[in-house]
């Protein structure tokens, strides 16, 4: 993975998209079986003598455990700080797991340590950029792309938010650990992956109609993370060493693709928007929570089929402008339909999509997961407001057509 990282930023710099390109701050990246050990030499080199470790009970029982015998052998001082879970038992990232990991961390902390999948990420990610210091992360699963990327989705007063945070300097990732990842999280990961069907076209949508910055070299990137999935499909399905390597490295690479964009369009789209309105819902209600990656997974086949019915009944009307519709979107939109026909076309239909979640032992339907048709249908109508900024296909239709 160190090589293609390198690959990445040598071509990152070769681009003509004419955006701005972020710097990527990630030093190494390691999947492998001697990935703590590579650890505790890369926390040697740096010469950080303070470190924290950040986990939960779960997380520090898969590896946080091994971790620390191995800072312990190398005579690295560290404190731990495991986060409280909530009264479910689920770890939130939400104002009180940040206030315990800042109150639990020395002044003078070199280095923070994330271990755990995406909850626990989050967490740290956000306290080491408010502490001005660095993280190093450790996935004990491969279950969602935002361990290389700078954005940590928050909950902060029961809203969803994204806050702008930073990378971690390093990954480490032992590929036993991921294996022995419980077969939902797995499941989660991919889920996240096939999220990049809607996300991609929502980003080149955005881009058509309302000039958001966009990039083809960030977007192939992307494109092919999620197409080595799909190649990939039977050996993630069975665990095999191969097809967690495939799923954690394109993982790590969609993660690496937000970096350079500095925002998360070619990742996160409509499809998220409705995970994180779900989340927020079972917040609210004080029900036990379901993974991101298996709610984008679900929510992906969902937007597959709303925008190929609505689209395609607005595009075979391209004379009757809606009401709601200013002029100005009506002729981007007509000036676009072509490629947007096309976009539509390229889409896997909703069916196979499901069938791909399903052969990974994930789920495939929204029921399964305890969330009612209508909360899938309210999320379809007010999700998109809550990153009113973000330009969604979901945005455009219920904005300006419906």
């Amino acid at each position: 993975m160190n090589q293609t990282l390198d690959n990445i930023v040598s071509l990152a710099r070769q681009c003509w998209c004419g955006h701005r390109h972020y710097d990527i701050p990630i030093e190494q990246i390691v999947v492998s079986h001697e990935a703590f050990n590579r650890l505790a030499a890369y926390l040697q080199y740096k010469r950080y003598k303070k470190v924290v470790v950040v986990a939960d009970a779960r997380t520090f029982a898969a590896a946080g455990r091994s971790v620390c015998d191995k800072l312990k052998n190398e005579s690295v001082h560290y404190t731990v700080c495991l986060v409280h879970p909530d009264e479910n038992e689920d770890v939130i990232a939400d104002e009180r797991a940040i206030v315990q990991v800042l109150l639990e961390t020395p002044n003078d902390v070199d280095v923070f340590i994330a271990i755990g999948a995406g909850t626990i990420h989050d967490i740290t990610r956000f306290s080491s950029y408010k502490m001005k210091v660095p993280f190093v992360s450790i996935p004990t699963a491969p279950s969602v792309d935002g361990f290389t990327s700078m954005g940590a989705p928050l909950i902060i007063r029961g809203v969803k938010k994204t806050i702008q945070a930073q990378a971690p300097i390093a990954v480490f990732a032992d590929i036993e650990v991921l294996r022995n990842a419980p077969k939902e999280m797995i499941a989660a990961g991919f889920g996240d992956m096939v999220a990049k069907y809607t996300s991609l076209a929502d980003w080149q949508f955005a881009h058509w109609m309302t000039d958001e910055p966009y990039c083809p070299f960030v977007h192939q990137l992307t494109e092919q993370s999620l197409q080595t999935c799909g190649d990939h499909l039977d050996d993630i399905a069975d665990g095999s060493e191969q097809g967690i390597r495939v799923l954690m490295d394109a993982l790590l690479q969609s993660g690496i693709a937000m970096l350079l964009m500095g925002q998360s369009y070619s990742a996160s789209g409509a499809e998220h928007h409705l995970s994180h309105y779900w989340e927020m819902e079972f917040l609210r209600q004080k029900k036990r929570q379901v993974l991101h990656g298996a709610k984008v997974g679900v929510s992906t086949p969902i937007i597959v089929e709303h925008y190929q019915r609505v689209f395609w009944s607005l595009l075979n009307e391209l004379e009757k402008r809606p009401k709601s519709m200013d002029e100005v979107a009506w002729e981007r939109l007509k000036a676009n339909a072509a490629s947007i026909r096309k976009l539509l076309e390229s889409f896997p239909s909703a069916e196979r999509i499901r069938t791909m979640l399903e052969t990974v032992g994930g789920a495939a339907h929204p029921g399964q997961l305890g969330i009612d048709p209508q909360l899938v249908e309210r999320s379809l109508r007010e999700a998109h407001r809550l990153r009113s900024n973000r330009f969604t296909m979901l945005y455009f239709l219920n904005e300006f057509v419906l």
